[in-house]
């Protein structure tokens, strides 16, 4: 299947590692011309000389981003603009937060995840719009996770900001649907990357248990027995945003191997 991602513009948030970098490989190996962010700038020069040697694309391009700075928001999409001429893809993503319950989360903690896992989207979405109602279209993909579809015990800020994710995306798919944009959330399961290694040492140390049976226990609540490759979710991410998909727009989509029962 052609995708129809070839010199497209594509802007991936937080990608210097991770899920990020690994949507910014597959998007760079369909010939899209892709534009990293982090607040790494060694890591993300690495990751962008990895991407080219990889896909054999030389399109890949990065810059310094705080997400959580609407002024450094507005720089990468000037410069993703200034260098490919428009936006046709963003992808939002970010850190989760820290691990906690809701009587170990003070106001800054609270106020620290709203602005890096919420407010970050709201303001780079805000960015792109004006290029994409321009150009005709668009497409708009949220990182979240699978406590979209049900809450992770521990993690009380991921679960709400998440939350607030899929609302978003739903109320601006009906806004933007008239201007062709669509707009699709994606909630990672156990996938592994960085954030779910310190996630199984957070219980790890809480269970007194070796982090071995913490995977080992995690893995036997999926029915397909092991943890997701980010390649695997790079592939659902990047058919998303691509000119395949014309008509899923609103939606949330879990890649988690089975794990979360609810409908």
């Amino acid at each position: 299947m052609d995708l129809g991602l070839k010199d497209k513009s594509v802007i991936v948030l937080a990608s210097s590692k991770g899920l990020g970098k690994a949507t910014a490989n597959q998007f760079a190996s369909e010939g899209a011309r892709v534009y990293l962010a982090s607040r790494d700038e060694d890591a993300l020069e690495k990751a962008a000389a990895e991407i080219r040697e990889e896909t054999g694309n030389p399109n890949v391009a990065y810059s310094v981003c705080d997400i959580k700075n609407d002024d450094s928001i507005k720089q990468l999409v000037a410069k993703a603009v200034r260098d490919y001429g428009s936006v046709d893809v963003l992808v939002n993503n970010a850190g989760g937060p820290p691990a906690g319950t809701f009587d170990d989360v003070d106001d800054d903690a609270w106020q620290h995840a709203f602005e890096l896992n919420l407010l970050s989207f709201i303001r780079a979405i805000r960015e792109v719009l004006p290029y994409m109602r321009e150009q005709g279209g668009g497409h708009i993909l949220n990182f979240a996770s699978s406590s979209i579809k049900q809450p992770i015990d521990g993690l009380i800020l991921s679960n709400t900001f998440r939350a607030g994710i899929t609302g978003l995306a739903k109320s601006l798919s009906q806004e933007l649907a008239g201007d062709n944009i669509l707009i699709n959330t994606i909630g990672p399961g156990r996938i592994g990357t960085d954030r779910v290694d310190h996630l199984d040492s957070v219980q790890s140390e809480k269970l007194g248990m070796p982090i071995e049976e913490v995977r080992e226990k995690a893995e036997s609540k999926i029915p397909i027995g092991r943890y997701g490759e980010p390649e695997e979710f790079a592939r659902t991410a990047v058919f998303l945003c691509s000119q395949a998909n014309t008509y899923v727009t609103g939606q949330s989509l879990l890649v988690d191997g089975g794990m979360v029962k609810a409908l």
